[in-house]
């Protein structure tokens, strides 16, 4: 994890800046580390991120285990994503979107 500190006596100007890349990156680990849900295949069209001046705004479309409360994934995404975001780069959340967009049903399961 990447800590970022700034000395008030340091004379040091300078300015850090992410690769829209490797906020998607944190992002992806970020939803890895929540258990029953995966990206879809197409990892450029599952993440969508937008910066402005509030923040970070994260478009997320997932593919959800079954037998997972959805809403529950939902909110442990849009927390690990937080976290995740802001304690690897000095960019703040301002808003995450979780899209279920499939559920994924064992072999064996009876619906």
């Amino acid at each position: 994890m990447a800590h970022i500190r700034r000395d008030p006596n340091s004379t040091q100007k300078g300015k850090i800046s992410y690769n829209s890349g490797i906020v998607s990156g944190i992002v992806a680990l970020a939803i890895s580390e929540v258990e029953g849900v995966s990206l879809l295949p197409a990892k450029n069209k599952s993440i969508r991120l937008t910066f402005d001046k509030q923040g970070i705004t994260a478009d997320i479309s997932v593919k959800v285990d079954y037998g997972y409360n959805v809403p529950s994934l939902a909110f442990r995404i849009q927390q690990s994503i937080k976290h995740n975001v802001e304690s690897m780069t000095n960019y703040k959340v301002a808003k995450v979107d979780v899209h279920v967009q499939d559920v994924d049903f064992p072999e064996n399961a009876v619906i």
